[in-house]
């Protein structure tokens, strides 16, 4: 499936303060602190298919990002032991890196916690077992997605094919709750409903209270429908409303987040207690930098060339660790797109990344685009080196 990583056309916000007062007003929701202390903010990364691994978790962590959630994981991955377990370990990165205290770890942004690990499955006794492996293995939250709308994962009745069947959904609920056992807290992942039908609306809210009647500490709710997957604007008059009748349950917000902007403009439409950051954040760590400088007062600064260049070098080191080679530089060839957004001259940097086959044709890149050295006149025009690769 196509996912679109720049936004469609948007309706227009209905605010009630202008988005500068509500950043210095933003706090995180003391309930939220209370189980997860140093998630000190209103706002998170989502979980990102083919993204969101512990490097860029790491990145967007030195970027000031309080709180990370992983891909969404199989259960029969995890049960199994197969690769996504192995990368997935929250831990893996400092273990590689040598940094065994979590002092070291924290001074060295090596520190993936606290984390969700999110799973994603088919029957209750699995999905049980998998949350287990996720506590064992060091998570510091369990989330269950039942909002991932890819026809493949529908197809075999996961994620978003729930919202269709809401006995299976309260079963999947309850056995993982069950496995948890209060070890660490309980979390899901939810789209507003399978579709626009009547039928399905109630079948939201079915499943909607009975996370919180079950124990789970709050619920991730995506403005669209499954149907919907990608396309057209999110509904955030929907959450608006979400909130408005459930005003004493903690409810995060998702969909058309893609600037500092929406983070605030979300949380005050919407009322929600958090946002989850998701397609806004790829390429983007400075999204959660600038949200934490409007939280102090300050106005919010694009990057600087230097400064693309260190999350860029930082990310490709830390991807080195979990990827092969030839690997990493396939993966980084798809966040050096994104990044090329943030550059003056974006898509003559995104064409130059996207020829990338190689560490030393990305090194290449990063020298001609992002000089190490240069002069301020040549940083303000986005000029480096001539590329000679």
């Amino acid at each position: 499936m196509s996912v679109e990583l720049s936004p469609s056309e948007l309706p227009p916000r209905r605010l009630s303060r202008p988005v500068a007062e509500t950043a210095r007003r933003a706090r995180v929701d003391p309930r939220v602190q209370a189980l997860i202390p140093r998630f000190d903010a209103p706002f998170f990364q989502a979980g990102l298919a083919g993204y969101s691994d512990g490097a860029m978790r790491l990145v967007a962590r030195q970027h000031g990002c309080p709180f990370c959630v992983t891909e969404a994981l199989l259960d029969r991955t995890l049960i199994h032991g197969g690769k996504g377990k192995i990368r997935e370990d929250p831990d893996l990165i400092a273990t590689e890196c040598g940094m065994g205290e979590l002092e070291d770890n924290v001074a060295a942004t090596v520190d993936d916690h606290p984390l969700a690990g999110q799973i994603m499955g088919s029957r209750p006794d699995e999905m049980a077992r998998a949350a287990d492996i996720l506590v064992e293995m060091g998570h510091d939250v369990v989330d269950v997605n039942l909002a991932c709308p890819v026809r493949k994962i529908s197809a075999n009745n996961r994620g978003g094919h729930f919202l269709a069947h809401p006995a299976e959904a309260v079963d999947i609920l309850r056995a993982v709750h069950q496995a948890v056992a209060g070890r660490v807290p309980c979390t899901v992942k939810l789209r507003r409903a399978f579709d626009d039908t009547p039928e399905m609306a109630a079948h939201f809210e079915r499943i909607f209270d009975a996370c919180y009647e079950i124990g789970y500490a709050w619920a991730t709710v995506h403005c669209r429908t499954v149907r919907q997957k990608y396309l057209g604007p999110s509904r955030w008059e929907f959450l608006e409303d979400l909130t408005r009748r459930r005003g004493d349950r903690v409810i995060f917000g998702s969909g058309d987040v893609w600037t500092v902007s929406d983070i605030f403009g979300m949380l005050d439409q919407c009322g929600v207690s958090g946002v989850s950051v998701a397609r806004g954040c790829i390429g983007n760590p400075w999204i959660f930098q600038q949200a934490r400088a409007m939280m102090a007062g300050l106005e919010p600064e694009p990057p600087s060339l230097l400064q693309q260049r260190a999350a860029l070098e930082r990310h490709f080191e830390l991807a080195s660790i979990l990827y092969s080679d030839a690997a990493t530089s396939r993966r980084m060839r798809k966040f050096g797109i994104k990044f090329a957004a943030h550059h003056p001259r974006a898509e003559e940097v995104k064409a130059d990344f996207i020829r990338c086959t190689s560490a030393e044709t990305w090194q290449a890149v990063m020298d001609r685009w992002y000089p190490a050295e240069c002069s301020k006149s040549q940083l303000a025009l986005g000029l480096g080196k001539p590329n000679h690769a």
